[in-house]
């Protein structure tokens, strides 16, 4: 099981720290992460959502990441694919692989947000078939050859999209996952999944086995798992801090898409299933819930990799780790890091 980071970029009010500071310290704990082992740092893609995210444009972020790295992979993603011409995603792409030297992976989703979607012009209920054509769209310009396609009035267009990725066959390609059909659709298209934080982990744990069972392609599948983590000698302290970070990011997490989980929009029903969790939420987060429902691990290295079994037995191929969830002081999210490295990491290689 691969170890990786997930970042969102938050600027929680109790931290009392600036934005700017918020880039500074990300930018050098994922400097720290490369030179520690680590194997991939995901950075998301959010609109609008003050404290909880403030990385509107991460393909800049990466930009600056590449530059300051060398062996990490660099992880673009969820990239809301409806939100964007597949034409811009793909170019980004590519100006990425280039300048990381062939790092970058890729996730694509549909995105959640109705106000994203209001804001940028895109329709909620056609998100699907969006996502189907920029798939395809981005898969064709691996190919390094002209594209033709409709355009939205049924013109046909042909480009020559460049520049070209330094992978040969294109970056990695993954998908958000969260319904159980969005699994199986991720099997069908080779597409490895990412999942989490939304959903209790005994209901991830029965999606990833059914993507397994789905998958026929010749490569091994892929699985990533989001999970917030706090790994420190001090497992009270450990304790401590997670109390404060962990709960407040899934407080968060959950504010942000209640009024998905609570409203039924087409072509996302499953969230709205979703919300039968939606008492349990409002009634208060605290972190024992979190780690009841496998969303949260926290410890010492030897507590940690004991609760960790569980994700690598089921078929977790790598780990994201929200160290902190971006909510915990960069002191402590480094030492975190090391704690992970030196202790944690050597029992799943």
């Amino acid at each position: 099981m691969q170890f990786d980071l997930f970042y969102e970029l938050a600027v929680p009010g109790h931290l009392e720290r600036s934005e700017s500071e918020t880039y500074r310290e990300a930018l050098s704990e994922i400097a720290y992460a490369d030179e520690l082992g680590f194997g991939c740092a995901w950075v998301v893609e959010h609109h609008f959502m003050r404290e909880y995210s403030h990385l509107s444009k991460p393909e800049i972020f990466l930009g600056a990441l590449s530059q300051l790295t060398r062996k990490i992979r660099l992880g673009h993603a969820i990239i809301p694919l409806p939100l964007h011409h597949p034409v811009h995603i793909a170019e980004r792409i590519a100006t990425l692989d280039i300048l990381s030297q062939g790092r970058i992976e890729v996730g694509i989703g549909r995105g959640f947000s109705p106000l994203e979607f209001s804001v940028f012009g895109a329709d909620m209920s056609q998100s699907r078939q969006q996502v189907e054509f920029s798939l395809q769209t981005i898969r064709n310009s691996f190919e390094g050859q002209p594209l033709s396609f409709l355009d939205k009035q049924g013109t046909a267009k042909t480009c020559d999209i460049v520049p070209h990725t330094v992978q040969p066959e294109g970056p990695p390609l993954w998908t958000a996952a969260v319904s159980p059909e969005s699994f199986e659709w991720a099997a069908l298209q080779r597409l490895g999944v990412l999942a989490g934080p939304f959903k209790p982990w005994f209901m991830v744990k029965q999606d990833i086995a059914r993507f397994r069972e789905l998958w026929s392609d010749e490569t091994p599948p892929k699985t990533g798992m989001t999970v917030g983590i706090v790994c420190l000698e001090d497992g009270d302290l450990a304790r401590k801090w997670a109390e404060t970070s962990l709960t407040w990011f899934y407080k968060e997490l959950y504010r942000t898409t209640l009024p998905v989980l609570e409203s039924l929009y087409p072509g996302y029903e499953h969230f709205h299933g979703l919300g039968r969790f939606r008492k349990l939420i409002k009634m208060g987060i605290n972190l024992r819930m979190l780690e009841t429902f496998g969303m949260a691990v926290v410890g010492t290295p030897e507590q940690c990799i004991k609760r960790l079994r569980k994700y690598q037995r089921a078929g977790v191929s790598h780990l994201l780790c929200a160290i902190g969830a971006g909510a915990m002081p960069t002191e402590l999210v480094k030492e975190s890091m090391k704690c992970i490295s030196e202790k944690v990491m050597p029992a799943f290689r």
